[in-house]
Formats: structure tokens, C-alpha cells, sequence
């Protein structure tokens, strides 16, 4: 028989993680909670053709990690070769990902997170269609659109957090076999994004003109009727996009990627159909584009919703969570929670002093502003790569530092070249092909201004976000936490003076460029530090406890 290895984790102390039966061993991302620790060492006993086992009891660590510890005689029938085998097959699949050459690597990282790409792309790329149809009608629509997709798009990363937090409670409650959870954890969710879906809905109602007057300032009052219009319509999806988000994340929890890619490819194509049928041959400009919008997304997350039906679980059923339930989803993702915030504050706070120099360099702004959204997403599956191999490869059982710094180097590799992929690529449409967006020449002069400093801030985000995914992958959360609100105060300082000192739109974008490298070296000199997580082995300075609401 083939030499086996189980490893056992130490669990992050959450309930969600505690009292699992052995049959959870089939699923690499589950914890013990309780002694026996155990593995299975490589070699056979010669007498019986088992594999040797050992006892020792368990080595408790300050950082709550748990070395893995070795049993004598365990039977194989006691754990099941099904699950044995699942777990080897998990760690072969790390194996390879670490060792594989440069190019084969980019085909695994695209095949592990390409899911999440979707989940970042859709909403930029709808702006971004609204974009270059409303473009070519009107310039006063198109710069109602800077404002107006702040308020539809920016806004709605506040709620990233149900995500993180759905596919994180789905995945762990799979991996203990109780189907019965699972929809518990999915009826709770729907609730709070249901909940939190129609109190924007009631916000963006309600409050929708005031936010958008106290945003554009006085300078632009002439565009707030044309972007409440925008932001009204596109407002009555706010419930089906809160909802979707937790059906597609409890898809992805259950490693079906097909069903929320199917459903995000029919939205784009129904909202590009819908710009051009209702503002192009129909004439009704912005509010065309918003209604286009609106019914994609309200499509979406109906298409999301019988994807998870037809897996055997009920998306229509409703809970209300109890406030320690409440409090646990909040407290699952807060490190993406601060980091999201925090960026979108910045880039919110950089659409305002655009916003306050007049319609032509708002609506630059809102070419440029779009297309850099729509880029930086491709970086994304590079983060979600890193959280997901480098945590065993830090502070796991098979801890290996060299592993983790090899694994970075490639990610690191991967993501400069995507990175001037896409500052190039990304850079020639508004240089090479204005037209596309507007056929103001103004405007197209205000875009080409901003040309260099584009390209600075796109094309190191992807290495950006490796960096950082590496933090949180080794739970460095007090530095992400401080280095993103550090940067988000340097960059509104830095908005403030050139706003001020009269820069126009390229000082802006001076500041996007100093606040993208300031987040590219403080997380590039907290991992190359001799005490940095990926070279110290006192890894008891880091908080690798549970992410508890208090």
C-alpha cells in the first residue's frame, strides 16, 4: 500500500470550527479541535504492511498551533481509505502548485480563482459599458456618471464582507457532511443580504439626491438631475445584488463555478444589448443605460438563486440569524472588510476633487477612472491564490518558509507580467482610440494628461495584490489594517494640496500613483523583514486566533 500523510491543523478557535467528526478529514481546509493528534508517517510496518504509527501527546504552542502527532496502532478502517486518500490528493495538488514550472502555474492559479474574477468584474464592466454608450451622446450625462456609479458601484464593495463570510461558513459546513447546516447558513445569509439590500434600496430613495448634491459639490449642480435619475433606477436592483452575491459565494463554497459564470456572461450580454437598444436607437440616454443595468443585475441574481436550487438547497428559504450568528459573519471577513474601505474611501475621495474642476475633467475622470477599474480586477485571482496555498506552506503542519517565499516569487512573477499587460493594453484604448468614449476633443485632451500616471498606478497593482494577499494569508491583519489606513490618510492629504495648489486632474492622478506604491513598499518591506512572516520563525507575534465579533 502507498505511503499516506494526514495532516492535523490546528483550528482558528472559531464555533463554526470546533466538535467536527472524523469523517471531516476528507476536506483540506478542516481543523481538529480535540486530542488525539495524529498522522500517518511514511514507511510500512513490515509485519502487517500498515503504515507505522506513533503516539505522542500534543505540543501546544502560544500561537495556538498544533504540531501534528503520531498514533499507534490506528487501524485504516478506523478513519476510511476514501478519506486518507482525499486529503493525500489535496496535498499533491499544493505540491504541484508550488513546483510546477512559471507557465504552468498561471494555468493553475487562472483555473483555482478564475471564479472570483467574475465576482469583481461584473460590476466595473457594466459601469464601463454605461460608459462608452452614454459617452457618445452626451458629455453633461457622461460626467453625471462619475458621481452616479459611486453611488451604485463603490458603495456596494462595503458589502464584499457577506461574500467573504458566505463561502467561508458553506465550506465549512460541507466539509462536516451536515447538509442541514448548510442551508441554515445560506437562509441566515440571504436574510442579512436581503435586509441590507433593501435598506439601500430605502437610502438610495430617500437620500439619494442629498448624497449626490453633497458629493458634486456646487460647481456641478447641473448634473445631479441626470445622475439621480442613474442612480434611482439602478437602486431598485440593491436587493437582488446583495442576494446574488450570496447565492454566487455559497456556489463557489460548494465548488461549482459554472452556475454564477453563466449567470454573470448573461448579464453582461443582456445590460451591453440593453445600452445600445434604449440609448442608441431609442434615445433615452442615461436612463437607458441605468435600466439596461438594473434588469442585468435583477437577471443575475435570479439565475444565481435556481443555480443553487438545483444543487438540492432551498434559496428561498429565510432565517433571521440570532446577534451572535450576526456578529460571526461580520467578524469573519473584518481584515477585507477595513482593507475594502479603506479603497474605496481613497478612490470615493478622488471622484470628489474630480468632480469639483468641472464637466470636462469630470467626465476624463470617468473614462479613465472606469477603465482602471475594469483592469485592476485581472489582479485579483493572484490574492485569492496566495490566501489560499500559502497558510499551510506559513504556519501549518508542513511549514516551509522557503516553499512560501518560492511560491511568492512566482505569484510575484505572474503578476508583473499581467501587470504591464494590462498598463499597456489599458493605457492605448484611451490614448490610441479616445473615440470609443466620447467624441468631446476636450475631454479627450483632459484624458491624454493623465496618460503616464495611468500607467504607473495599473501596472503594479497585480504585485500589489499578491503582497497583500500573502499578509492575509499569514494573518498579519493588525499591519494590513494600519497600512491601509495609513496610506488612505497620506493619499487625502496628498488629494487636498494638489486640489488646492490648482493640479487639475493630473494631480489627482499623481496621488492614485503615490497611494498604489505606498501600498506596494510597506507590504514588500513587511515580508522581506528578518522578523516578516514569510522569514521569522517566531510566528507567535501574529494573531492566528478566530476573527470574533465581541
Amino acid at each position: 500500500m502507498p505511503s499516506k500523510t494526514l495532516i492535523a491543523h490546528h483550528p482558528l478557535h472559531s464555533p463554526l470550527l470546533q466538535n467536527l467528526t472524523h469523517t471531516s478529514l476528507s476536506h483540506p481546509s478542516l481543523f481538529f479541535t480535540n486530542p488525539p493528534y495524529f498522522s500517518l508517517t511514511p514507511g510500512l510496518n513490515h509485519t502487517s504492511g500498515l503504515p507505522k504509527l506513533r503516539f505522542s501527546p500534543p505540543i501546544r504552542r502560544h500561537n495556538r498551533l498544533v504540531s501534528a502527532c503520531t498514533v499507534d496502532g490506528v487501524r485504516e478502517g478506523d478513519y476510511g481509505e476514501d478519506s486518507i486518500v482525499s486529503e493525500e490528493v489535496v496535498e499533491v495538488k499544493k505540491e504541484e502548485l508550488e513546483s510546477q514550472s512559471l507557465w504552468n502555474q498561471m494555468k493553475e492559479i487562472v483555473m483555482f480563482t478564475g471564479p472570483a474574477t467574475g465576482l469583481w468584474i461584473c460590476g466595473p464592466l457594466m459601469s464601463l459599458i454605461d460608459t462608452v454608450v452614454v459617452g457618445r451622446g452626451s458629455s453633461l450625462e457622461l460626467a453625471a456618471l462619475g458621481p452616479g456609479t459611486v453611488m451604485c458601484d463603490n458603495m456596494s464593495y462595503v458589502f464584499m464582507f457577506l461574500s467573504i463570510a458566505t463561502s467561508n461558513m458553506i465550506a465549512t459546513a460541507l466539509a462536516k457532511g451536515d447538509r442541514n447546516e448548510v442551508q441554515h447558513h445560506i437562509s441566515i445569509l440571504l436574510f442579512v443580504g436581503l435586509t441590507c439590500g433593501c435598506l439601500m434600496l430605502l437610502f438610495t430613495r430617500f437620500f439619494g439626491s442629498w448624497a449626490l448634491t453633497a458629493f458634486a459639490g456646487s460647481k456641478n449642480a447641473h448634473i445631479i438631475p441626470a445622475a439621480n435619475t442613474y442612480v434611482q433606477i439602478r437602486g431598485l436592483a440593491w436587493p437582488a445584488i446583495l442576494v446574488g452575491w450570496v447565492t454566487q459565494s455559497a456556489s463557489l463554497g460548494m465548488k461549482d463555478s459554472w452556475g454564477p459564470l453563466k449567470a454573470l456572461a448573461v448579464a453582461s450580454v443582456i445590460n451591453a444589448i440593453g445600452d445600445v437598444v434604449l440609448c442608441s436607437f431609442l434615445g433615452y440616454g442615461i436612463a437607458g443605460a441605468a435600466w439596461a443595468t438594473m434588469v442585468s443585475q435583477v437577471v443575475a441574481g435570479y439565475m444565481m438563486i435556481e443555480a443553487l436550487n438545483k444543487k438540492g438547497y432551498n434559496a428561498y428559504a429565510i432565517s433571521v440569524p440570532s446577534p451572535e450568528e450576526f456578529l460571526t459573519v461580520l467578524g469573519l471577513a473584518a481584515p477585507v472588510f477595513v482593507t475594502m474601505i479603506s479603497k474605496i474611501a481613497f478612490f470615493s475621495l478622488v471622484v470628489y476633487f474630480a468632480t469639483s474642476m468641472g464637466t470636462n475633467i469630470t467626465a476624463a475622470h470617468q473614462v479613465m477612472i472606469q477603465t482602471f477599474f475594469i483592469c485592476t480586477v485581472w489582479g485579483e485571482p493572484l490574492s485569492q491564490t496566495a490566501q489560499s496555498f500559502m497558510p499551510e506552506l506559513i504556519y501549518g503542519t508542513n511549514r516551509s518558509l522557503p516553499k512560501a517565499r518560492m511560491l511568492l516569487k512566482s505569484l510575484v512573477i505572474v503578476g508583473a507580467i499581467i501587470g504591464s499587460v494590462l498598463g499597456i493594453g489599458g493605457t492605448c484604448v484611451p490614448w490610441l482610440f479616445p473615440n470609443i468614449f466620447t467624441p468631446d476633443q476636450k475631454i479627450i485632451q483632459e484624458m491624454h494628461k493623465v496618460l503616464i500616471q495611468f500607467f504607473l498606478a495599473l501596472a503594479v497593482t497585480p504585485a500589489i495584490l499578491c503582497f497583500e494577499g500573502t499578509l492575509l494569508a499569514g494573518r498579519d491583519l493588525r499591519f494590513i489594517s494600519l497600512s491601509m489606513s495609513g496610506c488612505l490618510s497620506l493619499g487625502a492629504l496628498l488629494l487636498l494640496l494638489v486640489s488646492s495648489r490648482g493640479y487639475g486632474l493630473a494631480g489627482c492622478w499623481w496621488a492614485v500613483v503615490g497611494f498604489q506604491w505606498a501600498r506596494l513598499f510597506l507590504s514588500v518591506r513587511r515580508l522581506i523583514s528578518p522578523t516578516g512572516i514569510l522569514y521569522s520563525d517566531d510566528t507567535s507575534q501574529y494573531n492566528l486566533e478566530e476573527l470574533r465579533a465581541v
